[in-house]
């Protein structure tokens, strides 16, 4: 991708995410989005089909750098157990979107809310399958997967839904002690 591109790119999830600080991403159409980012109707399909599109690759930008960013701890974590190590990534997970806090919350509140979760959950699989080997061995490892999945992604709604007034730190250590306690059932 040129420069100009990379330019145009931006201004378009520049102007998303104003537009999503005003209302959710259903009541948002492609002009206002043409209108905000200063182009033309063409250069905003030359880059994307759909709204839905841009959505997509809005969250794929942000899940990629979220998830494949190393963190500094993670150099020297070999000594660190396995659960401790997650609960470490998940809050730096969290700290990230909540960075994104005002385009999740106009992006959650609406229908386009599953979408984003499934794109979630998809990349929280891919994390909490470097993890597997620390939960029982007796259950299918795509539903366990699935279940630490959805309850994280139900999680991260609820701690959107409470203004994110919990610390990162705070919902990684409760999201696994419920995960501990059902471990011990």
């Amino acid at each position: 991708m040129d420069r100009r591109q990379q330019k145009t790119r931006k201004a378009i999830f520049s102007a998303l995410s104003n537009l999503l600080e005003q209302k959710r991403f259903e009541c948002i159409t492609v002009q206002e989005i043409i209108d905000e980012a200063d182009i033309g109707r063409s250069t905003f399909y030359a880059h994307f089909e759909t709204k839905d599109d841009l959505l997509k690759e809005m969250c794929t930008d942000i899940f990629h750098h979220i998830f494949a960013e190393r963190l500094p701890q993670e150099a020297d974590s070999d000594h660190m157990e396995g659960s401790a190590n997650l609960e470490l990534k998940l809050g730096h997970i969290l700290y990230h979107l909540k960075e994104n806090k005002c385009n999740l919350k106009g992006i959650l509140e609406g229908e386009s809310g599953e979408l984003f979760l499934y794109f979630l959950k998809g990349y929280l699989c891919d994390l909490f399958i470097r993890y597997k080997d620390d939960f029982p061995c007796d259950i299918p490892e795509d539903f366990l997967l699935h279940h630490l999945a959805a309850s994280f992604s139900e999680a991260v709604k609820w701690w959107m839904r409470e203004d994110t007034r919990h610390s990162p730190e705070e919902v990684a250590a409760y999201y696994m002690a419920m995960i501990r306690t059902q471990n011990r059932k």
